[in-house]
């Protein structure tokens, strides 16, 4: 598949209003086009980006999960966002990866927000996850993990980042800048998906969900995208991208490392 069809979807999500949301989300995804082979919900999309684990935490059995198979397999579509999990008495904020076969692949955060104090009600994911849509390698991501290049480091891994986001609007500028740079530094589209509205913890959300080309081009511009319920939908070229890396190797001149 050299081309793929993904949208983000970008809203205001009701706090601590795990059923409200999905009722909210089921209206937006009957709004998807056809066409769309992946759809990107936010960060803690049934919640709202809360710091009470223990409260809103669901299980991998939970309803919203359900919900999430179902939405998937009904709408032949894979479904991609975070939520807060609840596994052998720890707490995560996990993406999920639901395929309309029913088919789950999870990425737990690894970089907790530590400023919302995020570090202290979950545990830090251990693996960094890149699933495969019929040859397109994706990465995925959670908010603050946009921030660490390291985390993110390409190494001709993947072709596309997604970062489903909580990102608040008093740092909007920063969330356009970090997404295009891990676009340009990895050679690989990014694209990111944020929130708006006020939420329960009264952190106002701009949105400015966006999508970057390999180059560094805008492909869909995040200050068009500013502060209102958006459904974006947009195509990606593979074969564009890897005449792009042919013509222009930046990854054979990288430093090589490994994490520890």
């Amino acid at each position: 598949m050299q081309t793929l069809t993904l949208t983000l979807l970008q809203t205001a999500t009701y706090w601590h209003s795990p059923a409200r949301n999905r009722t909210h989300f089921e209206t937006l995804l009957d709004q998807v086009p056809s066409s769309s082979q992946l759809v990107v919900l936010p960060e803690m999309f049934s919640t709202g980006f809360t710091m009470d684990s223990a409260l809103v935490a669901e299980s991998m059995d939970g309803e919203t999960v359900k919900w999430m198979l179902e939405q998937a397999r009904e709408r032949q579509k894979i479904l991609c966002g975070s939520l807060a999990i609840e596994e052998k008495g720890q707490f995560f904020n996990r993406l999920l990866w639901v395929q309309p076969k029913g088919g789950i692949q999870f990425y737990d955060k690894r970089h907790l927000f530590r400023m919302a104090g995020e570090h202290q009600y979950y545990s830090e994911g251990a693996r960094r996850i890149v699933v495969d849509l019929q040859g397109w390698r994706i990465c995925l991501s959670v908010c603050y993990d946009l921030r660490f290049p390291v985390w993110l480091r390409n190494n001709q891994k993947y072709d596309l980042l997604i970062c489903v986001a909580n990102w608040p609007e008093a740092r909007q500028d920063i969330w356009q800048t970090l997404l295009r740079a891990r676009a340009v530094e990895n050679q690989a589209f990014c694209a990111g998906v944020n929130i708006v509205g006020t939420d329960g913890a009264g952190i106002v959300y701009g949105g400015g969900s966006g999508i970057y080309h390999g180059d560094g081009k805008v492909l869909v511009d995040p200050e068009e995208n500013l502060s209102k319920q958006k459904i974006i939908t947009q195509t990606l070229d593979l074969a564009e991208l890897d005449t792009m890396r042919r013509a222009f190797p930046v990854a054979l001149d990288a430093d090589e490392f490994i994490l520890e």
